[in-house]
């Protein structure tokens, strides 16, 4: 089965980091994440990163920088990426932007101090990449689930260019 393509914008500043809570009906409602989500037909995946957050987020980022990608390896169904068991998500800082965060009908954006992050509402994979990004790392990686909450085992690491 093909992989998938997704895009992740993360935003932050020397204190604050923004997640969006998920407002959509869907099974993972009420759950924390960076922006983003799929590329359409004809975007690169730059492109596609700075619409969702747009879309999102209601903000236009300045300063988008590609910091890691990660291959997630699902094991079993019900993942919540239309079907593919394979996902490669393409991970962006932004720390400056234009406009304020506001709520689309996706997600409600909210800042957390950085020592106040949810990570048990959000992704289990959270935990172990984003410290790297906030520390202006780029990293690369990849995650083998048994389902899109339990991680089976993983590797990440360190890398100079993320491709």
């Amino acid at each position: 089965m093909d992989r998938k393509i997704m895009t992740l914008c993360c935003v932050y500043d020397e204190t604050h980091v923004l997640l969006g809570e998920i407002v959509k009906e869907s099974k993972i409602k009420g759950m924390f994440n960076g922006f983003g989500g799929k590329i359409e037909p004809g975007e690169s995946i730059e492109e596609a990163a700075r619409r969702e957050l747009i879309e999102e987020a209601g903000i236009i980022p300045l300063d988008m920088q590609k910091r890691g990608k990660i291959v997630f390896e699902m094991e079993n169904e019900g993942n919540p990426f239309e079907g593919s068991p394979d996902v490669e998500l393409h991970i962006f800082s932004v720390t400056k932007f234009e406009g304020e965060p506001s709520e689309s009908r996706e997600m409600k954006p909210q800042w957390f101090l950085r020592g106040e992050i949810p990570f048990a509402k959000m992704w289990p994979d959270d935990v172990h990449w984003m410290p790297l990004m906030l520390a202006g790392k780029n990293f690369e990686g990849k995650f083998f689930l048994k389902d899109p909450q339990t991680i089976i085992s993983f590797e990440l690491g360190e890398i100079d260019d993320v491709v």
